[in-house]
């Protein structure tokens, strides 16, 4: 049973939450709504995920002051992006009276059926690149593990491991169900944190002080389309929204505090990285990235070892949703012209091979596909979009929930932002 509240009583007293989760169990009629801190950890652990591998490569020609700089403003950026998306969210439910609405849906409803299109395009594009970015870089870390165990070089072709982690993982996610890839998935999750928390511990003892004081400010753009990757969790805003029933204070706290996380351990991260490795390794290359040298043992033995195993896991971690993602996708869009639920093998096969065909004609394509997810995709769906269908929703609604100061000038310069990113990529080949 649902019970829907008005926003606005008779004296213009605003109601923080839209629904109620109402249960009847027996003769009982049970409340259970969701917990902040349940939502937090939504938002903190769909942020930690393979885009972190990817860091301390774009922010290394810049150094760690600089660095750190832009990753705070981009964390606010995209704070403030995902606020707009949670706004826009409670105030489609509360006209459409729904208990959730997601994240295409609530595009449509505000930026009309073209809106719809180019976000799912966005969404589409995004989910590709970063499943080829995650499957070639996941090979090469199983081919070198398996090349190493075996006391052999590692002399395969690429496209062994790209298969390979796909299979290995796709099979999985085929075979297994909703309980027991809970389970793997909090298991993995378990692993990266473990690995996380040893890397830092063992990372500070190779720390220097002079490679922390390297600055060179104007190599710093390069970095901002990967650190948009890195804190991307806007997808599951919705999913928040409707966990904390339209609650307004609980939604800002879960999304502030979930994704303040994230961002403490990248800069934790990007600091321990930097500071071991000599941005004088980089030597006129374009991507130098320091955590394949310390894959290699650039640091020590033991350190080569939890990174890769960090990597290996953040990847997979990263994987498993981002194919699921896509497979709601599809799911969504057969179960609307067919009116039936899908076959899963063609849909594991729609989201699977053309990854595995991309990462096979291009092994060396991770950062590549970051840089492009990041400049396109995520600057549209995180930047242009919330703006937007936020300004669009202000103008229709006299008594609409605010989570973000500034009016319209907020709006125009996160679409600024967004468009010189998108434009300065276009330029730039």
């Amino acid at each position: 049973m649902t019970t829907i509240k008005t926003a606005f009583q008779v004296h213009q007293e605003e109601v923080t939450r839209l629904f109620s989760h109402l249960q009847v169990e027996g003769n009982k009629l049970t409340h259970q709504p969701g917990s902040v801190l349940g939502s937090t950890a939504l938002v903190a652990g769909t942020t930690v995920g393979a885009g972190i591998l990817a860091l301390p490569a774009v922010t290394l020609p810049s150094g760690v002051i600089p660095s750190t700089v832009l990753l705070i403003a981009v964390w606010l950026y995209t704070l403030v992006s995902g606020l707009l998306i949670a706004e826009v969210s409670i105030n489609t439910m509360r006209l459409a009276g729904r208990l959730s609405v997601g994240l295409l849906a609530m595009i449509e409803n505000t930026l009309g059926i073209n809106g719809a299109r180019i976000a799912g395009a966005a969404y589409l594009f995004l989910h590709y690149a970063l499943l080829v970015a995650y499957i070639t870089q996941g090979g090469e870390i199983l081919m070198s593990a398996v090349a190493h165990l075996w006391g052999m070089q590692n002399s395969l072709p690429s496209w062994i491991g790209t298969t390979a982690f796909t299979l290995l993982f796709g099979s999985i996610m085929y075979l297994g169900r909703g309980k027991f890839m809970e389970k793997l998935n909090n298991f993995l999750v378990g692993i990266v944190l473990a690995s996380f928390l040893g890397l830092l511990l063992l990372g500070v003892t190779q720390v220097k002080g002079v490679h922390l004081l390297f600055q060179n400010w104007s190599a710093l753009s390069t970095a901002i389309p990967v650190m948009l990757v890195a804190l991307f969790y806007h997808n599951i805003v919705p999913v928040v929204v409707t966990q904390l029933e339209g609650d307004s204070r609980k939604v800002r706290q879960s999304i502030i505090i979930g994704s303040i996380i994230p961002l403490l351990m990248f800069l934790a991260w990007n600091a321990v990285i930097l500071g071991s490795i000599s941005p004088e390794m980089i030597n006129g290359r374009s991507i130098f990235d320091p955590i394949q040298v310390l894959r290699a043992g650039g640091g020590g033995e033991l350190l080569g070892v939890l990174v890769s195993i960090f990597s290996e896991f953040a990847i997979a971690t990263s994987f498993i949703g981002f194919v699921y993602g896509l497979l709601d996708f599809f799911q969504g869009i057969s179960a609307t012209q067919q009116n039936k639920p899908a076959n899963r093998l063609p849909l594991y096969s729609l989201v699977l091979l053309p990854p595995i065909g991309l990462g096979a004609v291009n092994p060396s394509v991770f950062f590549t596909a970051l840089d492009f997810a990041g400049t396109f995709s995520i600057s549209i769906l995180g930047g242009i979009i919330p703006a937007l269908a936020t300004w669009k929703q202000r103008q229709q609604l006299q008594h609409a929930n605010h989570f973000v100061p500034g009016g319209k000038l907020t709006l125009i310069f996160m679409i600024s932002i967004a468009s010189g990113i998108i434009l300065k990529e276009i330029f730039a080949v």
